[in-house]
């Protein structure tokens, strides 16, 4: 008789490790695309992020998380709250919870000032933290069998850190069981706020897992650097692709590292992998983790 699978709430119930990636959908209409990204994936992570129109106007995260759910594959639905207003978004929470979509990551999204579509108008009726506060809400009003499993994003190298964390610790209080990291790169930086996590016991309440960002192209580097408000990628990251003969070996080498980094770390309990635009990279980093985990 097969083994009932664990699903992520479980898994973070349980204090196992965990492992996720990521699926932008395409700019276009192409189901097959995100079949074939999820089919890729399956049996290589324990969920997959389904990102909201984070670098461009793509297709709906909704519909292609349900396209994702039937290939086998546990999502995690992004919503963020800077394009839809209240209404939508508890509209879009319980369709998802109606197609058997439970996991949600709770984010405020990327500004338009930092997007190709800058002139589009921003909404921001709601952010992330009253998100979290509405999907409980629902949980209890509509009385749902099926509890949410409720995600945020944090920032270890944003500044005040102080700010930071009480923002991390808000997202909790309200209903976050688990939390993704902003890219790693700075690893002392990302140290140091680990140390403040596990001093206010914040890693207790919640899942911390980071995000590891695979850099394959030194001019794509270049452009992701320049496109954060802070710096987050120092200038010895791109410089190590810069001098490297094959940048896509090198960073996916880097993204290694990180991961061997991260995951000794007190305080984390897994990571994501992210490639949007070389999902192999992102694979050749998940074998590594799955093998630094066995």
């Amino acid at each position: 008789m097969p083994q009932e699978k664990i699903t992520l709430r479980q898994r973070i119930q349980s204090g196992k490790r965990i492992i996720l990636s990521e699926i932008a959908p395409p700019a276009d209409a192409n189901a097959a695309y995100v079949k074939d990204l999820a089919k890729e994936l399956a049996g290589k992570v324990h969920a997959v992020g389904i990102s909201d129109n984070r670098n461009a106007i793509r297709m709906s995260a909704l519909a292609a998380a349900s396209i994702a759910v039937g290939e086998g594959v546990e999502t995690i639905l992004h919503m963020a709250t800077r394009d839809k207003n209240r209404a939508a978004l508890v509209s879009d929470c319980l369709g998802a919870h109606a197609l058997g979509i439970y996991n949600i990551l709770c984010t405020s999204g990327t500004h338009q000032s930092l997007l190709p579509f800058s002139t589009v108008k921003n909404v921001y009726d709601i952010d992330a933290t009253v998100l979290l506060q509405s999907c409980k809400e629902i949980e209890k009003e509509k009385k749902l069998q099926q509890p949410f499993c409720l995600g945020a994003v944090v920032s270890p190298f944003a500044d005040p850190v102080e700010l930071q964390l009480v923002r991390m610790a808000q997202k909790i209080h309200v209903g976050s069981c688990f939390v993704i990291t902003q890219p790693v790169f700075d690893r002392e930086r990302f140290t140091a706020w680990c140390e403040n996590v596990v001093s206010r016991h914040l890693h207790e309440k919640a899942a911390c897992i980071a995000g590891i960002r695979v850099l394959t192209d030194v001019r794509r580097a270049k452009e992701f650097a320049a496109s954060r408000p802070l710096p987050m990628v120092p200038d010895s990251v791109i410089g190590r692709l810069e001098k490297s003969k094959d940048a896509r070996k090198e960073g996916i080498a880097l993204a290694c590292e990180t991961v061997d980094g991260v995951l000794s770390t007190e305080g984390i309990r897994g990571v994501e992998i992210v490639c949007e635009e070389d999902q192999s990279a992102a694979i050749e980093v998940l074998q590594h983790v799955k093998s630094e985990l066995e």
